[in-house]
């Protein structure tokens, strides 16, 4: 019994993680996959698995890696945009995400704290994409990009794993954590959309 546990446990591991590498990596290439409630639902499983601890450090290291992949992915396909003369459609593409006031906000950001706005809008909901338009507008190079870009990272693959650490620490079935830490996330998320439809009723 003991060893169809172990196996259990390491086949999910080697499907699991590759699969969620590569689901927050498309996330970030196409920002319609809700990585965020994909990072806490793996938070809420591995702290109900035999060796929790082991495992919420590959979610995080897993998550902040493919995060990180993903951005520099984009970053570089919107680069190539911005320096040929007829632009690219992933170029329009976040241009078309970013909202001009938005984007405006991100390059006051940028103009006033640099690549350090990088790591706040990582962690704002739809706040990622107006902050890289405007780093690619600005022209800055990938290299200065990934230095703010990996700690943005670490802090949103950090910030999503804790809910779902939380979510799953209140919860004795794992099932029942990760509906908790889908649902905050994805509140989470409708949020800035919420605001924009409430405010002109104040």
């Amino acid at each position: 019994m003991t060893l169809w546990l172990e196996a259990t446990q390491g086949t999910r591991q080697a499907v699991g993680y590759p699969a969620l590498s590569v689901l927050v990596a498309l996330g970030a290439l196409v920002p319609v996959i809700p990585t965020g409630a994909l990072v806490s639902s793996a938070a809420v499983v591995a702290l109900h698995q035999p060796t929790p601890a082991i495992d919420l450090l590959l979610v995080f290291g897993v998550s902040a890696l493919a995060a990180f992949l993903g951005d520099m992915a984009l970053y570089w396909l919107g680069l190539s945009g911005v320096r040929s003369r007829g632009g690219s459609r992933w170029l329009g593409r976040l241009r078309d995400r970013a909202a001009p006031d938005r984007l405006e906000r991100a390059r006051h950001g940028l103009d006033e704290h640099g690549v350090l706005v990088l790591v706040v809008s990582r962690l704002v909901p739809a706040g990622r994409i107006p902050v890289m338009l405007a780093c690619l507008l600005a022209g800055l190079p990938m290299r200065r990009f990934a230095r703010g870009d990996g700690p943005a990272c670490l802090a949103w693959a950090g910030t999503y794993g804790l809910i779902g650490i939380l979510g799953g620490s209140l919860f004795a079935r794992p099932w029942e954590g990760v509906a908790v830490a889908v649902g905050v996330t994805l509140l989470i998320s409708a949020a800035p959309a919420l605001w924009r439809r409430l405010r002109p009723l104040r």
